[in-house]
């Protein structure tokens, strides 16, 4: 096991999947974290077949830190050599009414997409210091600035995981790790091909270019950032919107 390895959660499939698959298409050895262990074994067996690299599935406990830690301790044991975290799972938050949500719902959020992904990185953190360095990219989103309705809590989550991002990227550069996010936009999701909530329809979707991100557009950007093409760049932010975030609103053709 002397490849590099990538850890991604949120892996089983979508954008955490494609992540995964670009690392591996690396020759990265790959780990593979979903709250379902049966999905996580599944991902990673079609990993190790497709590219021929060691995998292995871990299922993932939000705020276990017991959890988070028995996983990277044995992420460890088994020798692999952890190059780079990969931050993907996130707690969306849909539906959440500001006047009207649960003091409990909207913590739960928060607590996920920020207070989860710290007790991740900093058991990734520890390990790449052993190493001699090592990479941690957040999957962050363009609500971190521009705000979406109903979405409160996801929107500061992620405003919050900026923060802790550029603050780790200050802490931990002595230990040659990097720390950055990739913000996306609008995503090609199956909530999006199946038009969930109208979601094909939202303003996001008339981008500058005219069309929104595939998985493999956010796997380009997390591998970009993951890599040694990025050695000396740290506590930045890649915004993949299709230029969403330059608008001041967006143009929607006439029908």
């Amino acid at each position: 096991m002397h490849r590099k390895t990538v850890f991604v959660t949120g892996a089983a499939g979508g954008t955490g999947y494609a992540i995964a698959a670009r690392f591996a298409r690396e020759n990265y050895n790959v780990i593979i974290g979903s709250r379902r262990e049966e999905k996580a074994q599944m991902a990673a067996a079609r990993i190790a077949a497709d590219y021929h690299v060691e995998a292995r599935g871990y299922a993932m406990g939000v705020l276990d830190e017991e959890n988070v830690k028995e996983i990277f301790a044995d992420i460890k044991a088994r020798g692999f050599l952890l190059a780079c975290l990969v931050l993907n799972a996130a707690d969306l938050g849909i539906g959440q009414e500001g006047l009207a949500v649960a003091v409990k719902d909207f913590m739960d959020v928060i607590n996920t997409n920020i207070v989860w992904n710290f007790m991740l990185a900093r058991e990734a953190a520890l390990q790449m210091r052993e190493l001699g360095g090592g990479s941690i990219v957040f999957i962050n989103s363009n609500t971190a600035y521009r705000a979406i309705p109903d979405r409160i809590a996801y929107s500061a989550s992620k405003s919050g995981a900026l923060g802790m991002m550029r603050a780790m990227a200050l802490d931990w550069g002595k230990y040659h790790i990097r720390v950055n996010a990739v913000l996306p936009g609008m995503i090609k999701t199956a909530r999006w091909e199946n038009n969930e909530n109208g979601c094909r329809n939202a303003p996001s979707n008339f981008t500058p270019l005219g069309d929104i991100a595939a998985f493999e557009d956010i796997a380009n950007a997390a591998w970009y950032l993951g890599s040694e093409a990025s050695r000396n760049t740290t506590g930045a932010e890649l915004t993949v919107d299709g230029g969403n975030m330059i608008q001041l609103y967006p143009v929607i053709p006439k029908i």
